[in-house]
């Protein structure tokens, strides 16, 4: 059974994905390639300076571009080095598809990644239908990435009647395989080590010893003799859920492995050994020596 914030978490993905697609169709935000301007809930984002010349053209500049820009960084340079990749794990559409397809390869091959050893016998069958998977999802967003240059109810309609020009065909094409290739094999690569903001992120968050991270609950650790790292295979970007916080460096705040420790642990009057902390209790020069006993055996 999930968590509270396991729910509101697939909410706030959700919401956030379909906008991910809506905004460009209801003017939320895109670039007009055709007009040459930016559109920003409806209205065309222009400076409007054309006839403002002298000291008034640098003050319009300063209120309309940079004063924004100077808000949106430092809200989110706050929000990282406090919570970390809050953004990853709780809204993100590329970490939503990650999360999506480790839970069908898991389904149909015993096993969350192409990388990990398998519980089950491959078949043609199964990676059929996690190809065709991988690639539907990656054919919607190339078209909802072309909808935040093209105006998006003529690009469908010419999609829809087959009138899309080769320039937007030879597009579609080369995001769905690039999409394709990186949801299949290398979607916890490209999160890790691929997008910028990810990393932006971490390296903030890894700034402030007192930011938000989960806790392993160290003088507990015999139980973890019983488990079978549950915790450590729910974990959607493959990190030591009970390690340290720098070998936790991409982790995206989501909570799952907080949900996985729950649910092994949920007849224990203690609870969880798994919890949300205000930096990592253990951080110290000799902290790797504590983790070997962690790892202690895992369910025969």
């Amino acid at each position: 059974m999930k968590q509270p914030s396991q729910r509101i978490r697939t909410l706030t993905r959700s919401a956030f994905f379909a906008l991910f697609l809506v905004a460009p169709v209801l003017d939320v935000f895109r670039y007009d390639l055709t007009a040459g301007h930016f559109v920003i809930f409806t209205y065309p984002l222009s400076l409007g300076l054309e006839s403002i010349q002298g000291n008034d053209a640098a003050v319009q500049i300063l209120l309309r571009v940079l004063l924004p820009a100077v808000i949106l960084i430092t809200a989110g340079i706050w929000i990282a080095y406090r919570f970390g990749r809050l953004y990853c794990g709780w809204l993100c559409p590329h970490f939503s598809v990650v999360e999506l397809i480790n839970g069908r390869m898991q389904k149909l091959l015993g096993r969350p990644t192409i990388w990990e050893a398998g519980s089950k016998p491959h078949s043609i069958s199964s990676w059929l239908i996690l190809v065709t998977v991988a690639v539907l999802i990656a054919f919607i967003w190339a078209i909802g990435l072309l909808g935040y240059l093209l105006p998006p109810l003529t690009l469908y309609s010419d999609l829809l009647s087959g009138e899309l020009g080769f320039t937007s065909w030879l597009f579609l094409g080369v995001a769905t395989t690039l999409f394709s290739i990186d949801f299949l094999f290398a979607r916890h690569l490209f999160c890790k080590f691929g997008c910028a903001l990810g990393v932006f992120q971490s390296l903030v968050w890894m700034m402030n010893p007192k930011a938000l991270m989960v806790s392993f609950d160290a003088q507990r650790a015999a139980l973890c003799k019983d488990c079978d790292k549950a915790c450590d295979k729910a974990c959607p970007m493959r990190l030591p859920a009970r390690s340290i916080k720098r070998k936790k460096f991409t982790c995206t705040q989501c909570s799952e492995c907080i949900q996985a420790c729950n649910e092994v642990q949920k007849d224990n009057p203690d609870g969880s050994l798994l919890h949300w902390g205000n930096g990592d209790p253990r951080r110290s020069a000799d902290a790797d020596k504590i983790i070997p006993s962690v790892d202690i055996g895992a369910r025969k």
